[in-house]
């Protein structure tokens, strides 16, 4: 007899950290079992909006249930806002015959918890170093919990690292290197620096690689930096110099990190991911607010000499032509670099994630 195709639902809405490991795992579960249905959880607010359906996968959309981080009317609201989702949700597992949620934290994933809590198998991936309280709350009741670091704060997780997309963990750096250069217009042989913060951009690192602009030039260093869709960047080009090409947002990423010899970029768990599968030598940024996660992201690949960690308030212009400037230039330094952010990568996550899901899926 013919079995049934698995349906899985994922749910990571809000920001990119949360929703292209959800991607990840969902083109991965296609690839062991393309019969498989996958729907994704979002927020109408979310990146989901775009990423999600780019990706060719069905988007369903609950209220999120953000809590505050102070005592306020909010505070007050939120049994009735997660009662209402959850009752959306559960609607929404029901219409698509659910056999397994996969939660990755964010706002959508704790209504997502407790609508399948006593009638769906829960499986709960943390990607951070310090799990957030969605998926602390959801570890409680999962049938299996499963983190990208061994100190997660999650009792009893299997510690498999990020899943990342395909494009991702089978890049070939040197082989695409002069493709991506000239896709994004740069010299192509010039040392290269990647610069970016996240979706958003990062006012911290737009001052910085905007104020030392004239520096990198006269050094021959070629820069590609995302500023952000919000931001702007007005960066004078030194006649004779490499291309300093700045954009709002990298579609492709896999060609970014081809293009580059060293990224400067914030720390969050899914870049530091990405940078450690590619083997890209990186100066890591972290975001100075929420619980310092970030710096603990980056900590192992710092520890393995793969990165350097630099603070936001000491990321300024003087900075970036008094370390990042040599760093860049020391094409041997460089190397032992790469080879340290290898030994630190996680390439199988996808797959192993994928096979832990469909096994509890197919219960």
């Amino acid at each position: 007899m013919a079995r049934r195709a698995p349906s899985v639902v994922v749910a990571g809405g809000g920001t990119a950290g949360h929703i292209e490991p959800a991607l990840a795992l969902a083109d991965a579960v296609r690839r062991l079992r393309p019969d498989a249905r996958i729907t994704a959880l979002g927020t109408e607010r979310g990146l989901e909006n775009r990423l999600v359906p780019a990706r060719g996968y069905p988007l369903e959309l609950v209220p999120p249930v953000p809590m505050p981080r102070k005592p306020n009317v909010d505070l007050l609201k939120l049994p009735l806002k997660v009662r209402e989702s959850v009752r959306q949700t559960r609607a929404v597992l029901e219409r698509v015959g659910a056999d397994v949620v996969v939660g990755f934290g964010g706002y959508v994933s704790l209504p997502a918890y407790l609508a399948a809590r006593g009638r769906l198998p829960i499986v709960v991936h943390e990607a951070n170093a310090r799990a957030g309280l969605a998926n602390k709350v959801g570890a409680k009741f999962a049938e299996r919990v499963l983190s990208a670091t061994p100190d997660s704060g999650l009792s009893g997780a299997q510690t498999i690292g990020i899943p990342l997309r395909e494009s991702i963990t089978r890049l070939d750096r040197m082989a695409l290197r002069m493709q991506a250069r000239q896709f994004f217009g740069l010299h192509p042989h010039a040392p290269t620096i990647l610069v970016f913060g996240g979706s958003q951009g990062a006012r911290t690192l737009n001052n910085a690689f905007s104020g030392a602009a004239e520096a990198l030039g006269r050094s021959g260093i070629g820069v590609l930096h995302a500023h952000g869709p919000k931001n702007t960047l007005a960066v004078q080009q030194v006649p004779g110099a490499p291309q300093y090409t700045a954009v709002p947002y990298l579609e492709r990423m896999d060609l970014a990190y081809a293009a580059a010899d060293l990224v400067v970029c914030r720390s969050g768990a899914m870049t530091v991911a990405e940078v450690s599968a590619v083997g890209l030598p990186a100066v890591f940024v972290p975001l100075p607010h929420g619980n310092g996660e970030q710096a603990l992201n980056a900590q192992p690949v710092v520890t393995a000499g793969g990165a350097r960690l630099v603070s936001d308030e000491e990321m300024t212009p003087q900075r970036v032509v008094e370390e990042v400037l040599p760093l860049a230039r020391d094409a041997q330094r460089l190397q032992e670099m790469t080879r340290a952010t290898l030994s630190t990568g996680h390439r199988e996550a996808d797959r192993v994630l994928a096979q832990i899901v469909l096994e509890v899926a197919g219960r």
